[in-house]
């Protein structure tokens, strides 16, 4: 059963960082498969706004480009978001996301608001 658990969202000022922490419970198939974050601000759509390829490389959102980088470290089976220059528009609910060829697993979420 795999499991995916976030940390390290809470309240920050505009033009400060966070970093997210998503741990996942699950051995191979966390490092066999494609993690990412999601998003999703009061009222709006969840979205994708980072993620690694195929090839291990990683595509980011425009919105998000040069504040934001995924990470990942295999042997703690951990993909962390290192966010940076936070806007007031970056409020929302942060989800790790895993998919593998068969499902979709997602974290219960993180709440990141920033401040004007």
């Amino acid at each position: 059963q795999v499991q995916l658990v976030e940390s390290g969202g809470g309240l920050v000022q505009a033009g400060g960082s966070l970093r997210l922490s998503c741990i996942c419970s699950g051995g191979r198939v966390c490092r066999r498969n494609a993690m990412a974050w999601y998003r999703q601000a009061p009222g709006k759509q969840r979205e994708l706004i980072a993620a690694f390829t195929s090839s291990a490389s990683a595509n980011y959102t425009d919105s998000v480009k040069g504040r934001f980088t995924i990470s990942r470290d295999d042997a703690r089976n951990t993909v962390d978001l290192q966010m940076n220059s936070l806007k007031p528009e970056d409020t929302a609910v942060y989800y790790c996301n895993l998919r593998t060829a068969i499902d979709n697993y997602w974290g219960q979420g993180t709440q990141v608001t920033v401040s004007s």
